[in-house]
C-alpha cells in the first residue's frame, strides 16, 4: 500500500525471495510506473482490495498519513485476524497500528536505514542494510526473518526509542546532505570549478574514519563517545584565529549570496558542538575551548539566525 520509492523496492525484494505479491496500490503516475517496472504483472488495486487479498500488508505511505490510513481501514472492517501488518515509518513503532491489532491483525514496524531511489539499484543495496525491527516479543522473529530474507541485518529497537532512533538517522543523513551542499557552495564561491572533486575524496575519508570510530565496546558502551578521535581541523588544534577568519569569510559570502544566508549560523552551531566534544575528549584544553567559544559567540553580519 503506497508504491513509493520504499514500497515498490521492498515488494520487489520480497517477491524475489519467493513471496507472492497479490496487489499494489499507488495514486501518482510515478507510483504506477514503479509498479509496472519493479513489480511487473502485479495488479494495480485500490487499498481495501490489497488488504483484502494479502496475508502480509506492507504499508509504505508518508508517516503523517499512516494513522489515518490504519484507522480508516479499521472503520471499513478491512483488517483480518492473523494478518501481518508491516509499516516502514522510522519514528513510529507498532502503536500506530493499534486499530489493526484490535481487529486481530499482527503489527510489525520495520525501517530500513538507507535512502531509496525507487529503482532496481536499491535491491542490491538492501544486502547488509540495517533494519530497525519493533514488535511484540512473540512476533519479533517474524519481523527479523523478513529482514534476513531480503539480505538485511535486523536490529531490535523498542517502541519508546523509535523517535530517538529516527532522529539520529535524520540528523546524520539529512543534515549531512545540507552540510555538503553548503561546503560545495562555498568552494564554488572561492573559484573552485568542480567542488565535487574536492569534496568527494575528503568527505569519503572523513566519513569512513568517523563511522569506524563510532562503534561500541563489548559491554555496549560507546567507543570514543566524544566522537572526536578522527576529527581534524582548527577546532581540535585550538586555532581560534582560523575559526574567526572562517566566520568572516562565510558572513561575507552570505552577504553576497542570499542562498548562503544559512552558512554562518550552521558553521557556528557545528563548531560549538565540535569544541564541546573536543574538550570532553581531551583534544583541547579548557583555555583553548574558552577562546574558541568566545569567537563563536560573536554574531557576524551574515548570521540572521543562530540555531544554537
Amino acid at each position: 500500500v503506497g508504491a513509493g520509492r520504499v514500497g515498490a523496492v521492498l515488494g520487489s525484494a520480497l517477491r524475489a525471495v519467493g513471496h507472492a505479491v497479490v496487489g499494489a496500490s499507488g495514486i501518482s503516475a510515478e507510483s504506477r510506473e514503479r509498479i509496472a517496472t519493479l513489480l511487473p504483472g502485479v495488479e494495480h488495486l485500490e487499498v481495501p482490495q490489497v488488504v483484502e487479498r494479502a496475508e502480509l500488508v506492507l504499508l509504505t505511505v508518508p508517516d503523517d498519513a499512516l494513522a489515518d490510513l490504519v484507522g480508516g481501514l479499521a472503520a471499513l472492517g478491512a483488517w483480518q485476524p492473523g494478518q501481518l501488518v508491516v509499516h516502514t515509518a522510522g519514528a513510529l513503532g507498532t502503536e500506530v497500528l493499534g486499530p489493526a491489532r484490535a481487529a486481530g491483525a499482527i503489527p510489525i514496524a520495520l525501517h530500513p536505514a538507507m535512502t531509496f531511489t525507487g529503482t532496481s539499484l536499491d535491491l542490491g543495496r538492501l544486502v547488509g542494510c540495517t533494519f530497525a525491527v519493533t514488535a511484540a516479543a512473540p512476533v519479533l522473529p517474524i519481523g527479523q526473518a523478513l529482514v534476513v530474507e531480503v539480505g538485511g541485518e535486523p536490529v531490535v529497537v523498542s517502541e519508546a526509542m523509535r523517535p530517538l532512533y529516527h532522529a539520529a538517522l535524520a540528523h546524520g543523513a539529512n543534515h549531512l546532505v545540507v552540510l555538503v551542499a553548503q561546503a560545495a557552495q562555498a568552494l564554488a564561491a572561492a573559484g573552485v570549478e568542480a567542488p565535487d572533486r574536492v569534496l568527494g575524496p575528503l568527505l569519503s575519508a572523513a566519513l569512513d574514519s568517523a563511522v569506524r570510530g563510532a562503534g561500541t565496546a563489548g559491554d555496549g558502551t560507546a567507543v570514543g563517545s566524544s566522537g572526536v578521535s578522527s576529527l581534524t581541523g582548527p577546532v581540535v588544534r585550538g586555532d581560534a584565529g582560523t575559526v574567526a577568519s572562517h566566520l568572516r569569510e562565510l558572513a561575507a559570502l552570505a552577504g553576497r549570496e542570499a542562498t548562503a544566508a544559512d552558512l554562518p549560523a550552521t558553521y557556528r552551531a557545528l563548531a560549538r558542538a565540535a569544541t564541546g566534544r573536543a574538550l570532553t575528549g581531551h583534544r583541547i584544553t579548557t583555555q583553548q575551548a574558552g577562546r574558541l567559544l568566545d569567537v563563536l559567540a560573536e554574531a557576524g553580519p551574515g548570521d540572521q539566525e543562530d540555531p544554537a
